[in-house]
């Protein structure tokens, strides 16, 4: 049984969908105006590991991820740029989904925009204005906070020890400093849309409520989000949309921890700001997701280039085993040893771990504990049977392929130069072949030995010779 921890509850609870199997999940994207940085990634990287487990499971997932292309960075970017908004907004949307891609993210069900939802803002924004849950001040139109008394119930706040926040407006046309925008009336050369209150464009809290109620309805599963969104982002979408819908809003809140670039906090000033593109320039993108699940996705992480480089050196020891898989399958020959290999309880071991609110730390261990045991094997037995192979190449494509993202079998997806690496192992044994029947063995000891120190194995076997690459 799944269980996962509520930020609304505080505590860990069952996974029980409203109409299972299907099952509702919204994520908050990005404001397109930049490249998003690596902050950004952890958080749609456990969410796409989330979603790839709950489908793992047999769950129908529809998987909202919105695109707020109209705000106040993105018009500041316009002007800088000196094009549209909407131009800035189109040029990093596709670099946004372009680099979603090469993380190995699966693409949202939908990706809704807030500019194409302005019938749906408005509609919610009129309805919280008739039941006094907002108000209208010279064309701009506000959130009254005390309208609604679970105000807090996420964040764990009292509204009266409440500081404004990040996004909260301080200005004297509010009630109450907390209130927030729904609706910015527009200033001269601003992009805006007509409404009953006058030229504007909607805030950005009401953008996310109206976009995930439309395409996940009035109550859905799962909310997604870094931690730094609870609030007042978060809190907001449930303020306005329970007043609006006069529903439960989400049924499972879930948050991610901050990361962190060598122990501090990521920040332009302090020179350790990287996007996900210039982090991808470095490392793969299975390095990438692999340091991401060795931490709890709820604790904070620390990102540095030595653990990266660590992370490729494990990704070493599945890749290895990938390409030892294809090498046996590949020959398409019957062997004859079937050995006792119980793949069922690592089976049950990953899929425990990850019903542990996601635990893919402890799942990463499953995996690697997995690929010690089958090279075990392959060591011990010279003639393992067809059916082992696909069956341990079946667990990885499951587990390590199809919910963490960190292994490919697809031909297309290994690396040119991890094949030419193989070709040139290949020729060299070749040439060692031949220089053991020319009886020169001092060259074919020589080519042994210097391919065991880059850690190339070899293995003579009465089919030919094998080798194994070892870290």
């Amino acid at each position: 049984m799944l269980k996962i921890y509520n930020t609304l509850s505080r505590k860990v609870e069952e996974f029980a969908p409203i109409s299972p199997p299907n099952v509702g999940l919204y994520i908050c994207g990005p404001t397109v105006y930049d490249y998003f940085h690596i902050g950004n990634a952890r958080t749609f990287i456990m969410a796409d590991m989330i979603r790839r487990y709950l489908e793992y499971k047999g769950f129908k997932v529809k998987f909202v991820m919105n695109i707020t292309d109209i705000d106040d960075k993105i018009i500041k970017k316009s002007v800088e740029e000196k094009i549209s908004a909407s131009e800035i907004a189109r040029k990093y949307t596709e670099a946004f989904l372009e680099d979603l891609n090469r993380l190995k993210i699966k693409p949202a069900t939908v990706y809704p925009k807030a500019t194409e939802h302005m019938d749906d803002i408005l509609k919610m924004i009129e309805i919280l204005i008739d039941s006094t849950a907002a108000y209208n001040v010279n064309g701009n139109v506000f959130y009254d906070v005390s309208a609604f008394k679970s105000y807090g119930k996420l964040s764990g706040k009292k509204t009266d020890e409440i500081e404004a926040g990040a996004r909260v407006e301080v200005m004297e046309e509010k009630k109450n400093p907390l209130d927030f925008a729904l609706w910015k009336k527009s200033k001269e050369g601003e992009p805006s849309w007509k409404s009953k209150w006058g030229n504007g464009r909607p805030g950005w809290h009401i953008e996310c409520s109206a976009m995930s109620c439309k395409h996940l309805g009035e109550t859905f599963d799962i909310h997604a989000g870094g931690n730094d969104l609870i609030f007042p982002h978060h809190e907001n979408e449930i303020a306005q949309s329970e007043v609006s819908n006069q529903k439960t809003f989400v049924k499972y809140w879930i948050h991610f921890g901050f990361l962190n670039i060598n122990k501090e906090k990521m920040s332009k000033s302090l020179g350790n700001f990287f996007t996900a593109r210039d982090v991808l320039a470095k490392y793969s993108a299975e390095a990438i997701r692999l340091l991401f699940a060795q931490a709890h996705y709820r604790g904070p992480i620390d990102f540095t280039d030595e653990l990266l480089a660590a992370s490729e050196k494990g990704l070493e020891k599945l890749t290895n085993l990938r390409d030892a898989i294809e090498s046996a399958l590949s020959k398409n020959k019957p062997g004859e040893v079937d050995p006792d290999f119980n793949l069922q309880s690592f089976e049950k071991r990953f899929n425990e771990a990850l019903d542990d609110d996601i635990n893919t730390s402890q799942a990463v261990a499953v995996i690697f504990d997995f690929v010690k045991e089958v090279n075990r094997k392959i060591s011990e037995f010279e003639n393992l049977n067809i059916d082992f192979y696909i069956k341990i190449k079946e667990f990885l494509i499951r587990t390590a392929g199809n919910v963490l993202g960190i292994i490919n079998f697809d031909a297309e997806d290994v690396k040119s130069d991890s094949l030419l690496e193989n070709n040139l192992i290949g020729l060299l044994i070749e040439i060692r072949q031949k220089a053991k029947k020319e009886k020169n063995f001092q060259l074919a000891d020589e080519i042994r030995k210097k391919l065991e120190e880059y850690g190339v194995i070899l293995k003579d076997t009465k089919d030919g010779t094998d080798y194994l690459k070892r870290n």
